[in-house]
């Protein structure tokens, strides 16, 4: 039998496929009953299909997919579901529009695959152009023919908050890019969708490592899932049925792909610089080192030797002794590697706006937090799956969401401090273990709590941290429902046809 992640992507009939039953069901009913009438008065059609792919929270793992290590992410209930229909004849266009009109206006391109992404003028449709580009990408390196370029017909109905750290962006850009691949008739391995999803979301300037598209393509409901890179693939980890995560939004909107430069691909740059400054005090040359090293894990091998030699396996040991805790100038790090850094990131625009604006670079904080992290993401899983009981495993598990928060806030510095007020004010209830989620600076804070308390413990969050927000406008309290919820690991793309 295939294994999941070389199974295609799953086509239904009907919605309780996907959505199960009950409140569920009902409330999918609405939005697609909603999304084909919006369609119908855009475009005088229903669509031809629908895809929907969901967001996800990032149980632990964070900011080190990039750097080739495993993390461990559940989908979440909140999707995005695309309507799409081919225009054969006629001007070739695509025309993209939104259930949620008023704020998202239609957008228009052309039907053309090579199109540039305009990202200097940033448009909520440009994610779909991603789609549609890695898309036609794909299949051209495939040898696949999908015939001439048509016309599309595209509706958006997202419910994954936008800057929220849930992936918003990815439930996107992968529901885009299965309803063009499932109108255009072809079929890839759900493994292929996840890599090319990560790719092409990557023409919007965020140098993403694939977490969130490999568990939205990927989900299995009632599972979260340990994504290993290089290939992608997924294994089923199952949770402690006495706990439940809630997710909890900061309300500091995060925006990945507009803060970039000092934010997110900052980050990524500091880690190349690191791994590259390691591979040489190590003993590479300088120029295999430039050539060859991209990430930590491909200088991991080296500096567990080296601390194999101080009668330890752990690669903060290295860290600790070849890169100094004082940030680095430009000046600092070209001294050492030999080499000008507009030369070492030449082939990368979004790397080399990085070094247009960074002041200097913290390698040494940021080596320890990829490599501390890597660990306690194959403890989380140990811990699952040992023979502790439930209460000493969801003790450990929240432990380890403590220790991974503690490094991303002062080691990596990717929080803010509407999510260090979140983090204390869960633990403060009753919160095993509670952490940022997803890229930082904003968005949500995710939270283990044990089942029995998990009302009691949303109250006390809307009464200690939303109330004062409701008060002064910040957000309606009829919304509070998409701020702050409880969930369990739901199921990951689909497609549908009715």
């Amino acid at each position: 039998m295939a294994k999941h992640e070389e199974l295609p992507v799953p086509v239904f009939k009907s919605l309780e496929g996907v959505y199960g039953s009950g409140s569920q069901l009902e409330e999918a009913e609405l939005r697609f009953k909603k999304l084909k009438s919006k369609f119908t008065e855009f475009f005088g059609h229903a669509p031809d299909i629908y895809a929907r792919s969901p967001g996800r929270v990032n149980l632990i793992g964070e900011h080190i997919d990039y750097e080739g290590y495993s993390v461990l992410p559940m989908a979440i209930r909140q999707d995005t579901i695309v309507g799409i229909r081919k225009v054969e004849g006629g001007e070739k266009v695509l025309r993209i529009a939104n259930v949620n009109s008023e704020k998202y206006s239609l957008c228009t391109y052309p039907a053309d695959p090579e199109q540039e992404i305009d990202l200097k003028n940033h448009r909520w449709g440009h994610y779909f152009i991603c789609a549609y580009k890695g898309f036609y990408e794909y299949a051209k390196s495939k040898g696949i023919d999908v015939g001439e370029t048509v016309g599309l017909e595209v509706i958006v109905d997202g419910v994954v908050p936008t800057g929220s750290g849930l992936s918003s962006s990815a439930a996107f850009v992968c529901s885009s890019t299965i309803a063009v691949m499932a109108v255009m008739g072809a079929s890839f391995p759900k493994k292929e969708l996840a890599q090319l999803t990560c790719d092409c979301e990557r023409h919007i300037g965020t140098q993403s490592g694939g977490m969130d598209q490999a568990i939205s393509v990927m989900a299995q409901s009632g599972f979260a899932a340990l994504i290993d890179f290089n290939p992608i693939r997924a294994a089923e980890v199952q949770l402690p049925a006495g706990g439940t995560f809630v997710i909890a939004h900061s309300l500091a909107e995060s925006q990945k792909a507009v803060t970039a430069a000092t934010n997110y691909n900052n980050r990524v740059v500091e880690c190349h610089l690191a791994a590259i400054v390691l591979g040489i005090k190590l003993g590479m040359s300088t120029e295999e080192a430039v050539a060859k090293v991209k990430t930590l894990s491909d200088v991991e091998g080296l500096c567990v030797s080296f601390a194999g030699k101080h009668e330890s396996s752990d690669p903060v040991l290295a860290v600790k002794e070849f890169l100094k805790e004082e940030p680095y100038t430009a000046e600092d790090i070209e001294a050492i590697i030999n080499e000008k850094l507009q030369t070492v990131f030449a082939n990368s625009f979004s790397s080399l706006d990085v070094l247009k604006v960074a002041k200097h670079y913290k390698l040494h904080q940021r080596a320890a937090h990829v490599y501390s992290e890597a660990k306690r993401v194959y403890a989380f899983k140990d811990t699952v799956s040992s023979d502790l009981s439930e209460e000493d495993i969801l003790k450990k598990l929240g432990d380890l969401m403590n220790d991974s928060h503690y490094s991303c806030s002062v080691l990596y510095e990717c929080s803010c401090p509407e999510l260090e007020e979140l983090v204390k004010i869960s633990r403060d209830n009753g919160a095993l273990g509670a952490r940022l989620t997803g890229a930082g600076w904003g968005g949500c804070a995710v939270a283990l709590v044990k089942e029995n308390i998990v009302p009691q413990f949303i109250l006390n969050l809307k009464e200690q941290f939303f109330q004062s927000r409701i008060d002064k406008g910040v957000i309606d309290k009829n919304d509070l429902g998409l701020y702050i919820f409880a969930s369990k690991p739901s199921s990951g793309a689909a497609i549908i046809e009715f």
